[in-house]
């Protein structure tokens, strides 16, 4: 392979063509009007403009991507995620062209890319289930009867799809029937789908995802836990390797059961399997996304293994070049998305200029992002800015790296999550790990706490000043000033520099 195309734009397009460039293979960008001048359109060896802003009219133009892999001589196209990722009918048109997909089959993509498809796949492997229904339901006074038999709270979950979109919790007969429009409804906005099916709802659930790589030989292995429970509007914000919630043999029934769902489907590529678990350490399979992750980084940080250059060389037909008894877990790492969102106003995202934009450096910082100083953030794109990631000996290391890393991280012009990741990941809840996906809605009800936060930190910043003033008179100045700039986070997010 000495060709690849990305399709797809910002930090994620950057991060594949850096490891292509390491394998020596040449890279080539799309890009829209938008991102005209990105640093990922810079930095490939050849960009090509492929339509104006809307996805619909650039990214999502499966067959224009086609044409222009033909055109340039291209060998491979890798999807990213999220655009065409997980388009089947794109794949297979690809296959088709005689271009190689840096992914799974279109079977694998179909079959778990429908939840209830996705169930019936891995029956005969035993798979933990949470307790629902195995087909669509349509019917309402039938699902109101069959939501009775399993018990309320129940959650009513679109077949397509994901994001959260055509969920709804209901958590007693009188409305269930209104609950359940609102998620056929919102099922058919979203995917053009409205089937959906009915599960007990696990009230106070942890995700736990487990990251897998699967060659076209039939070896599978799993890369270890991540957790990713903490999250708004059904949608990850933090997440961490390896889980402190999950023990070794958990880890390992819980591996070793994803690993059986990539065989239930023949699965080869990068693939992460989702899982449910209940505050009684039970777990249920939630889903199967068939494309490297958002979160993808801290995976790779605790074990050493760049995922997107195996997944090359997946698609090259190459063997895996290491076992499971080959992979062990080096420390623990930690990624905050840095979203162009408001926390404060029900994270609503905020577009505008990167006045500033400076990126935290050090030991253990890794900071993949697609933007730079001065540019616009596009109205027409998922609004995160960058994932900012950090490793460390153990998870408070881990911890206080990121605390730094968001200190130092200086973004002015828009509203970002910085500030709600600081507060999240210095919370007692997330301290012990007694957190669940429920960690928005019981520890921060009221964004006004980010505030009050900030003060006590301007307490104690002052606190820790006169002592120093006491115990170096002569270098007083010195002292107070370095307090200051050490705790500037709110300040960073303010544009009070």
């Amino acid at each position: 392979m000495n060709k690849i195309l990305i399709a797809n734009r910002g930090e994620i397009a950057l991060r594949v063509m850096r490891s292509a460039k390491e394998m020596n293979i040449k890279t080539v960008a799309i890009y829209s009007e938008a991102d005209r001048n990105a640093p990922f359109v810079r930095y490939a060896d050849e960009a090509v403009c492929v339509g104006p802003p809307p996805s619909a009219e650039s990214y999502l133009l499966g067959d224009k991507i086609i044409e222009i892999c033909k055109e340039l001589n291209v060998d491979g196209i890798h999807p990213g995620y999220g655009f065409l990722s997980e388009n089947s009918e794109f794949v297979e048109n690809v296959t088709k062209a005689g271009i190689t997909f840096i992914g799974p089959s279109p079977k694998s993509i179909e079959l778990m890319g429908d939840k209830l498809m996705a169930k019936d796949t891995v029956k005969a492997y035993n798979i933990p289930m949470v307790p629902g229904t195995d087909h669509a339901i349509t019917d309402i006074p039938k699902a109101k009867e069959i939501a009775k038999g399993i018990g309320f709270p129940i959650l009513v979950k679109a077949s397509a799809g994901g994001g959260g979109k055509g969920m709804r919790v209901v958590e007693n007969e009188e409305e269930f029937e209104e609950q359940m429009e609102r998620a056929v409804s919102e099922a058919v906005s979203s995917f053009g789908n409205g089937e959906v099916f009915i599960e007990k709802y696990v009230g106070s659930p942890k995700h736990i995802e487990i990251q897998l790589i699967a060659d076209t030989h039939g070896n599978v292995v799993y890369l270890f836990d991540r957790e990713c429970s903490i999250q708004r509007r059904h949608q990850k914000v933090i997440e961490e390797a390896p889980s402190a919630s999950v023990s070794d043999e958990l880890r390992k029934r819980m591996g070793e059961a994803a690993c059986d769902v990539a065989r239930s489907c023949d699965y080869y590529g990068a693939g992460t399997v989702e899982f449910l678990m209940d505050e009684n350490k039970n777990f249920y399979f939630l889903e199967m996304n068939t494309r490297l992750q958002v979160e993808h980084p801290v995976s790779e940080m605790i074990t050493g293994i760049d995922l997107v250059k195996e997944q090359i060389n997946v698609a090259r037909g190459e063997k895996l070049s290491f076992t499971q008894e080959d992979l062990s877990i080096n420390g623990h790492s930690l990624e905050v998305r840095v979203y162009a969102e408001n926390p404060r106003n029900n994270f609503l995202p905020d577009i505008g200029k990167l006045v500033t934009y400076q990126r935290p450096q050090g030991s253990g910082v890794r900071v993949d992002d697609g933007l730079e100083e001065g540019m616009d953030i596009p109205i027409y794109y998922d609004p995160m800015i960058a994932k900012l990631v950090t490793h460390g000996k153990d998870r408070e290391e881990a911890i206080s790296r990121m605390t730094k890393a968001i200190d130092e991280y200086e973004i002015t012009g828009v509203e970002t999550t910085l500030d709600f990741c600081r507060y999240t990941i210095n919370h007692e809840a997330f301290k012990d790990a007694s957190f669940d996906t429920n960690f928005v809605k019981h520890h921060f009800s009221d964004p006004s706490i980010l505030d009050n936060h900030d003060e006590e930190e301007e307490k104690v910043a002052a606190i820790f000043a006169a002592l120093q003033y006491e115990n170096q008179n002569n270098s007083a100045k010195n002292s107070v000033g370095t307090v200051i700039s050490n705790s500037n986070w709110k300040k960073n997010r303010l544009n009070l520099n």
